[in-house]
């Protein structure tokens, strides 16, 4: 009997050892961003042991001045002259963390000023889930137009857009910042969508203030809107982000609501297997508001493993939702045989470690966008924020370093992509790009009136050297509504024709309403092994599917069974 109730009182104990810490955080202060920290520093005591910070269905205020200051350099965001100081202000700030959960159980993060809210670096199974992130001062402004005049016209500002008028010049200000000039893009609520467009800040020749929130505007000549047109401004400086993940592994975002992402979307960089599940990327419902980003929402830069992105809404982005890629770096000079310095050449990606002990690197034609040999590396050191000296597994030929043109791309660093169940609408680019080798599918998404492609597939070495060639890809059962010419656009930048690029394409089971106007549904350059079937075109002209597909420079290419119907003009 008291073995057993020993045995007992052991698996008690055991169990209680084991159970999953639990720190809770109330919303006791105006400025919970050092409460936040102080609890995220509490749990990394646990090493490494599970735990969950859990917060309230209520407001938490984080603040741009009392964030954690950190160095960070962030893929696709701002160059040396744009941004000299790349230093972050991050609201949660996860480094070296393992097994860690933060449950908001329906919290609000609301952002004072330009701040990057959350940065999860050198982390290992980390969840986040059940917030929401809004800003208090988003740095996207919004402002509708109630009359247009010959030179002037009347607008009323949106009630979260705070505003100065002195002697006649009108600024945007929030929490340390201030904006009267910039660029803008329109919304037509009736149609739900977006472009890019003139922006009405940098002509005003006196601003006059006609009651609080009701502006005239004055311009030497005709301002380009039309009346009940909303603009949304800002500027071009990508100096923090919503979110970064960076040399992390098995990240999860899960039922997270980004109202605002400011002033880059939530980028992944040398990170390994990151899901975003049930997410909500869209301004808060019934907030008057029309813009939740500053820029794309979600890039992910030179990752591995497997990017998951499903059961999501994607609305009102200032460019493309979803961007997964890999860097091209340019070969510089190879100091021996078997080292090799490379340098970042897109003045918004520098600055960061993209190459590790063991990892296959490939170099590839800037032209032909074609592999000439591959290795491994044995040490990267980075000489400076753009050049990385690369040590190799063996000598590189002198076939290869003789090129007087050569790109690097990290092989290891490429993942496989599941995007699934997602809904895209009121975005003035593209819906999706993607670039990678492994396998993609893209599936059962709807595409609401892109203003470009819906799908791109680029790859490129000499303009924006985000990598690379694609080797399996489906797209299947998703809807395209009335996106732009060619709904999907299948576009390597080589500029020799030295072989395939991209190879083993399907496009199946897919629904291309057309607009009026368009006249493509898909444009295919390049590709070895390219099947488009069963896909479904409906336009408001009569036209044959055969002519709705665009194929050059392409090999084994198989189209069939597609059918094209008539819809009336709306």
């Amino acid at each position: 009997m008291h073995k057993i109730i020993s045995l007992a009182l052991c698996l008690m104990l055991a169990s209680a050892m084991n159970a999953q810490k639990v720190i809770r955080v109330a919303p006791e202060a105006a400025d919970m961003t050092p409460g936040l920290q102080a609890a995220i520093e509490e749990a990394k005591t646990y090493r490494g042991k599970a735990v969950t910070i859990e917060l309230q269905n209520a407001d938490y205020h984080i603040h741009r001045n009392s964030s954690s200051h950190q160095l960070y350099h962030i893929s696709n965001t701002a160059s040396e002259t744009e941004n000299p100081d790349q230093t972050k202000h991050i609201g949660l700030w996860l480094k070296d963390m393992k097994n860690i959960t933060i449950d908001g159980r329906g919290a609000h993060i609301i952002t004072h000023g330009e701040v990057t809210s959350f940065v999860i670096d050198g982390c290992e199974n980390v969840t986040l889930k059940n917030f929401t992130i809004d800003a208090a001062d988003p740095t996207v402004p919004e402002l509708t137009v109630t009359e247009v005049g010959e030179r002037h016209m009347n607008v009323r500002i949106h009630p979260r857009s705070k505003y100065t008028v002195e002697d006649g010049r009108f600024s945007f200000v929030g929490d340390s910042w201030k904006l009267s000039g910039g660029i803008a893009q329109a919304y037509d609520a009736e149609k739900d969508i977006t472009w890019r467009s003139w922006s009405p800040l940098p002509g005003i020749k006196r601003a006059i203030e006609l009651e609080p929130g009701l502006l005239r505007f004055n311009y030497d000549s005709k301002p380009q809107a039309t009346e009940g047109m909303v603009f949304q401004m800002r500027d071009a400086i990508r100096d923090e982000a919503c979110g970064l993940i960076q040399y992390s592994k098995n990240i999860t975002l899960e039922n997270l609501h980004l109202a605002f992402l400011g002033n880059f979307g939530v980028v992944g960089q040398m990170s390994e297997n990151l899901t975003y599940r049930h997410m909500t990327f869209a301004p808060a419902e019934g907030s008057g508001r029309t813009c939740a980003g500053f820029a794309d929402f979600v890039q992910m830069s030179g990752c591995k493993g497997k990017v998951i992105i499903e059961h999501s809404r994607f609305s009102g982005a200032h460019d493309d939702p979803i961007n997964i890629h890999g860097t091209h770096l340019a070969v510089k000079e190879f100091p021996a045989p078997t080292q090799v310095v490379v340098r970042y050449m897109h003045h918004q990606t520098y600055g960061f470690q993209s190459f590790l002990p063991g990892d296959k690197v490939e170099f590839i034609n800037p032209h032909s966008l074609l592999p000439m040999g591959d290795f491994k590396v044995k040490t990267a050191t980075m000489k400076d924020e753009r050049s990385i000296l690369l040590t190799l597994d063996r000598p590189v030929p002198e076939t290869i370093r003789a090129q007087k043109e050569l790109v690097v791309e990290n092989v290891t660093y490429t993942p496989e992509v599941v995007i699934r169940g997602n809904y895209f609408s009121r975005i003035p680019t593209r819906g999706l790009l993607v670039s990678t080798r492994r396998k993609v599918l893209i599936e059962g998404n709807t595409f609401f009136r892109m203003q470009m492609s819906g799908i791109l597939i680029a790859d490129d070495a000499r303009s924006w050297f985000e990598s690379g060639m694609v080797r399996d890809v489906t797209i299947k059962d998703n809807d395209f509504i009335e996106c732009g010419d060619p709904v999907i656009l299948i576009a390597p930048e080589n500029d020799r024709n030295e072989g395939r690029v991209h190879r083993n394409i399907s496009i199946l089971n897919n629904r291309f309403r057309l607009r009026p106007q368009g006249s493509g549904a898909v444009s295919a350059r390049s590709v070895d092994g390219l099947t488009i079937r069963d896909n479904l075109f409906l336009r408001p002209r009569p036209a044959q599917a055969p002519g709705l597909i665009h194929v050059q420079d392409c090999d084994n290419t198989t189209i069939e069974d597609n059918k094209t119907e008539m819809l009336g003009i709306h």
